[in-house]
């Protein structure tokens, strides 16, 4: 079932979100970490968790995946409570951390073939879904290399390869571009939008602006365990003080040209 976009579950007249947190707290010893942090997803959105290192966005996710258990609040996906119904909730999202987690030791093919037996899929299931995955993400000439003979971007596509093999229907992206060039940037935004219009909910986060604007139906600025801002990119973008012009140029030797004449403007 695909949803348009920022549209909820709706059920017996009722919308529900996929995603959906109260007061969320987490304290490691005596520091606290994540300090009350509410947030709503609706079914079909990008949602992107922007902020600096140590603002909570990793520990957030960790506990949404049921990595780690919250010290305070609720949360609930897809409409199972992450506590009560951790079994529930794992069978239907995905997770792609910061951290690469192919195996080195297992050439690309074999690497989803793994997470395939790993979700009690049929043989005949498995090399099935593996083969479509390795195509779709443009490493059908990689499957039987090492992912260490990898380039940045073809190791990331791989991590989300296999997070798609079971099919989630929420996937928690945890700064999947860190690291990566402006090209392969890009070729990982471009397959963000094909999971969403394949009726994919996504939860982003990310330290980079410009991606949050990109992708995000809606952003939440986490800082110090808090949310203190949420809306729309465009809604946050209007609550900064003073103006902007934002150019397109053709090619690198133009925007040099455009930077020489404004040259305390912002150059991307």
């Amino acid at each position: 079932m695909t949803l348009p976009l920022g549209q909820g579950l709706n059920i017996g007249g009722m919308t529900r979100d996929a995603l959906s947190v109260r007061g969320l707290r987490k304290l490691y010893e005596e520091q606290v970490v994540l300090d009350g942090v509410d947030l709503s997803v609706g079914a079909g959105e990008v949602c992107a968790l922007l902020g600096p290192n140590g603002a909570g966005k990793t520990t957030t996710v960790r506990i949404l995946s049921t990595l780690i258990r919250a010290d305070g609040g609720t949360a609930r996906v897809l409409g199972h409570d992450v506590h009560s119904e951790a079994d529930r909730v794992r069978r239907l999202i995905g997770l792609t951390g910061q951290f690469s987690a192919v195996d080195h030791l297992l050439s690309g093919e074999e690497n989803l073939l793994l997470i395939g037996r790993l979700l009690h899929l049929s043989a005949a299931e498995r090399r099935a879904r593996a083969a479509k995955l390795l195509e779709r993400f443009d490493l059908i000439d990689a499957a039987k290399q090492s992912p260490a003979t990898y380039s940045g971007g073809m190791a990331r596509r791989l991590d989300i390869a296999m997070t798609l093999m079971g099919r989630p229907r929420l996937i928690f992206l945890d700064e999947p571009t860190a690291g990566l060039d402006p090209r392969s940037r890009r070729v990982m935004w471009q397959l963000i939008r094909e999971l969403v219009t394949d009726g994919v909910t996504i939860l982003l986060t990310t330290q980079y602006l410009e991606e949050a604007d990109q992708l995000a139906d809606r952003i939440a600025v986490l800082d110090h365990g808090r949310v203190v801002a949420e809306g729309t990119p465009d809604e946050l973008k209007r609550r900064l003080p003073g103006s902007h012009i934002r150019l397109q140029l053709a090619n690198y030797d133009a925007l040099d040209a455009a930077a020489r004449l404004r040259p305390n403007g912002r150059r991307e």
